[in-house]
């Protein structure tokens, strides 16, 4: 077949429709994973290379009540808070997931509440989307890259990265310091499912180790908006508040460097100050908070 310079315009074209079709694709899944949802936690040890070993009982927990919502959004990026709703009408700042397409910019964590700072380039991410999960105060947790795919009517994400213990395992135990996160985001029926093959690892100078192998099943189950409305009330006071952290963490990221954050201070974890901060912030202003949120970032990051 000969082809002309029309031919070549006319693929071209072709290519690049495709391609900003399949970024809606994307986009629109990725933001299928807000509303309002009931979720069912569970998670089961599998295997462990070390014939000795005593797996743990399995975890299983439930939340009535969930929000995830869309607060920052452009062609690139999308970004989801969730805020959780427990006994009684409590709020509880829940974690955080920025998606943003072929994203460069990688903080990997290394174990220790350390993250190393890695540069991709532009052809090893091309059509991929990172998700970039965040703590509770906003703070670096871990980040995966890879590619939506929608076939046979399924639309699913997956990757694989390091990430600090969960809290259901940092409070009980220390056997291990890292869990490689072997993640799959799913669109389902009933909402959207967090499938995940995690293997714990002890990480030391020498390498690492496996502990043992874990499978877990998060269900997002959709449900009447209603049932989240003390959520949406509670960010509806806090937003700005939690904007200006947003903001600052940015500023955190733009220095493209290794990210390095004490457990404690006084006895005390940056969670604890940050939400502490939020509940001043409502009598004193953004700009107070502004001010306060810098000085106790500072003192919790590793110099």
């Amino acid at each position: 077949m000969k082809f002309t310079f029309t031919t070549l315009i006319v693929l071209l074209f072709t290519a690049t429709s495709f391609a900003q079709d399949k970024k809606e694709l994307d986009k629109e899944a990725i933001k299928s994973m807000c509303g309002c949802f009931e979720i069912d936690f569970d998670y089961t040890e599998t295997f462990s290379p070390d014939t000795n070993y005593e797996f743990h009982k399995d975890y299983h927990s439930h939340a009535d009540a969930e929000y995830a919502f869309v607060v920052e959004e452009s062609d690139d990026k999308i970004v989801i808070q969730h805020i959780l709703v427990v006994g009684g009408g409590h709020i509880v700042k829940h974690w955080r997931q920025d998606w943003i397409y072929e994203n460069t910019e990688f903080w990997n964590y290394d174990g220790d509440f350390k993250w190393k700072y890695l540069a991709k380039s532009k052809e090893e991410v091309k059509g991929q989307w990172t998700q970039k999960v965040y703590q509770v105060d906003d703070s670096p947790r871990y980040q995966g890259s890879g590619t939506w795919v929608h076939v046979d009517g399924k639309h699913y994400w997956e990757s694989r990265s390091d990430s600090p213990l969960p809290r259901r395992e940092y409070s009980k135990r220390s056997d291990y310091n890292v869990l490689s996160r072997g993640n799959r985001h799913e669109i389902t029926d009933y909402g959207w499912l967090h499938e995940q093959d995690n293997i714990k690892i002890v990480r030391n100078t020498s390498g690492d180790k496996i502990l043992a192998e874990e499978k877990g099943f998060n269900r997002y189950k959709s449900q009447a908006t209603s049932k989240c409305q003390a959520a949406i009330d509670w960010w509806q006071k806090y937003e700005k508040f939690w904007g200006v952290v947003r903001k600052h963490w940015d500023s955190i990221f733009s220095n493209k460097e290794d990210i390095a954050i004490k457990k404690k201070v006084n006895e005390k974890m940056l969670w604890e100050e940050v939400f502490a901060l939020g509940e001043k912030y409502i009598e004193q202003g953004q700009k107070a908070a502004k001010t306060e949120l810098v000085d106790i970032v500072k003192k919790f990051i590793v110099s």
